[in-house]
């Protein structure tokens, strides 16, 4: 505590930035303003599940979506399923993919 009755923050010191451990980006097959967007783009036409939260619904907590992508946009995709549903789901709301088979990483 300091004179005018507030606690300081603590310093915490850092360990230096160890550079070797960075992985170079030609280990990668992708470029570096490669972003969800572009990666689902690629991915049109593959099967996937999707898991999405949607925050302070009580009906949509969490829910998975099962289907193909069909368009891609700057913040949201449409997939399809069999049944004939088809859906558009934001990004935003997206926790992560699960896809059946392997997906493109660079245009070829």
């Amino acid at each position: 505590m300091n004179n005018d009755g507030y606690y300081q923050n603590p310093i915490f010191s850092q360990p230096p930035l160890n550079n070797s451990i960075i992985p170079n980006q030609e280990n990668f097959d992708y470029t570096a303003d490669d972003n969800i967007e572009n990666l689902l783009k690629l991915n049109i036409g593959k099967k996937g599940k999707f898991y999405v939260t949607i925050p302070n619904s009580n009906e949509w907590q969490s829910k998975i979506f099962e289907g193909i992508i069909e368009c891609v946009g700057d913040d949201y995709l449409i997939i399809s399923n069999p049944n004939g549903e088809w859906y558009l789901l934001l990004t935003t709301y997206i926790n992560f993919i699960v896809f059946e088979e392997r997906i493109n990483f660079v245009k070829v």
